[in-house]
């Protein structure tokens, strides 16, 4: 009797692990949300100190197929989340599983902006308290698929994911005007 409680026990668990993995950032509130407020961090036009994160540095960049794009201090793409929202508030909607392959871009110390409007630059308090940088009021994110600066991976995956232009508009392929895809998104 014992055997099959903890066989069951064991297998309602597993269950509900695959049905948290499956449903990773899929759903329309992957979390609780974050915080709907909003504030600037102190942004610069110069080169700043060189102990800010990499995140703490943004600049633009041209990538293959994908165009010219917002990039982190150490040149890793940024990407906005379109299940996220700008207005009328910042607010993220990628937590657990799919903050783990899309990790938010850390708004910590003072940013350095070159090639981007510092005034579309801000943040957004996630529910674990951390502050996410944001551009054009859409939070921005890393993805753990890009290797390598330069790399554009994540844009179009799963139709959600697209890098972020100076702006903060969804970039777009330069071939074909669309958004490109692949791979699984959250």
């Amino acid at each position: 009797m014992l055997r099959n409680q903890r066989i069951a026990v064991g297998a309602t668990a597993g269950v509900f692990a695959l049905a948290l993995a499956v449903s990773g950032c899929g759903s329309s509130n992957s979390g609780s949300g974050g915080s709907t407020s909003t504030t600037s961090p102190s942004t610069s036009s110069s080169s700043g100190s060189t102990a800010q994160p990499a995140a703490g540095t943004l600049s633009t960049a041209k990538v293959d197929k994908v165009g010219t794009v917002v990039v982190d201090g150490k040149g890793f793409v940024l990407y906005r989340f379109d299940k996220d929202t700008a207005k009328p508030a910042p607010r993220s909607n990628c937590y657990g599983t799919c903050a783990a392959q899309w990790p938010p871009a850390p708004a910590t110390g003072n940013v350095t902006v070159k090639g981007i409007d510092k005034s579309l630059v801000g943040s957004v308090t996630r529910n674990d308290g951390t502050k996410q940088l944001t551009l054009a009021g859409w939070p921005l994110y890393r993805y753990a698929k890009d290797d390598e600066p330069h790399e554009a991976y994540g844009q179009g995956v799963g139709g959600i994911w697209f890098a972020a232009t100076p702006t903060g508009a969804k970039a777009m392929t330069s071939d074909t005007g669309s958004s490109s895809g692949g791979g699984s998104g959250y």
